[in-house]
């Protein structure tokens, strides 16, 4: 690719391109001897953990999901070709640092211990969506209308211990009866128990419920109309790689402009983190 092709894209994006950051604004900006520093000139190689459908993941042998997607155009905007190295995600911060890949773009949230070790462009919040089968009269929308139904959710998921608390505190505290998580191995599996009328309701990430929808063909619907506890995610780029995180930013605001960013969150059912919520979720306070 050639270096002055990409300095003209970035500098059109730092006319009127910014991100907030930690109550900063980063703006792209570039020279004409400058090019966005990859790891690979001319590719932007991306750490992923390819296992998590529809975040990440392998279809008929081709990287695939929300993360694909989006990097795909972030690439696009900048002139750069996509190249995912399938990474298990413990490992994806150390091969960041250890600059086998340029970006993290993995489900990764953010938090004040990521944060840390290194840098992040927000760009996506995700959480929990509650699913019931298409004909069930009960259409809950919020964790506390979950009182005395049987709940069925993927086994350790983050969100479990938080339904026992709301358990606790909105349902036996006030005279109801108990909110009862049933617990599977897996997303699916949790969803044929619903199917099965074992569970009244499933609790779920939100993008794995638009996914569970469509597999089923219409035999599930997300009732909860707002990402219930909600957690901010972002893309991880290499501490002090300054030209890479202004670049990214840039790209992304860019997609926002045209409306391409939207209509990928709404086909995953993912949402836009507020800048309160971005502050909140460097702060640990999500």
């Amino acid at each position: 690719m050639n270096c002055n092709k990409i300095a003209s894209k970035i500098r059109a994006l730092a006319r009127s391109a910014c991100l907030p950051i930690l109550g900063l604004t980063l703006v792209a900006t570039a020279h004409a001897d400058t090019q966005v520093p990859t790891v690979k000139p001319g590719v932007i190689t991306i750490g992923s953990d390819l296992t998590w459908p529809p975040y990440e993941h392998m279809v008929d042998g081709k990287p695939a999901g929300f993360d694909v997607e989006f990097m795909g155009r972030i690439g696009a905007q900048l002139g750069l070709k996509t190249q995912f190295e399938d990474t298990r995600f413990a490992s994806l911060i150390l091969g960041l640092t250890g600059k086998r890949f340029d970006v993290v773009a993995s489900a990764l949230y953010v938090t004040p211990e990521r944060a840390q070790q290194i840098d992040y462009v927000p760009y996506l919040k995700t959480g929990g969506a509650l699913v019931t089968v298409v004909d069930s009269a009960y259409q809950p929308r919020r964790a506390d209308e979950l009182c005395g139904k049987k709940v069925a959710s993927l086994k350790g998921a983050a969100w479990v211990p938080v339904l026992g608390e709301v358990s606790r505190t909105q349902c036996v505290q006030k005279g109801k009866a108990a909110i009862q998580v049933q617990e599977y191995p897996s997303s699916p599996v949790a969803a044929q128990a619903l199917l099965s009328r074992a569970a009244d309701v499933q609790f779920e990430d939100a993008a794995v419920s638009q996914m569970l929808v469509s597999q089923t063909q219409g035999r599930l619907r997300i009732t909860s109309t707002d990402i219930l506890y909600p957690v901010v995610v972002g893309l991880g780029v290499q501490k002090g790689n300054k030209a890479l995180l202004e670049a990214l930013s840039g790209a992304l605001e860019h997609l926002k402009r045209t409306g391409q960013y939207q209509a990928l969150l709404k086909k995953y059912n993912l949402a836009e983190p507020s800048a309160a919520e971005i502050a909140a979720a460097y702060r640990g306070a999500n």
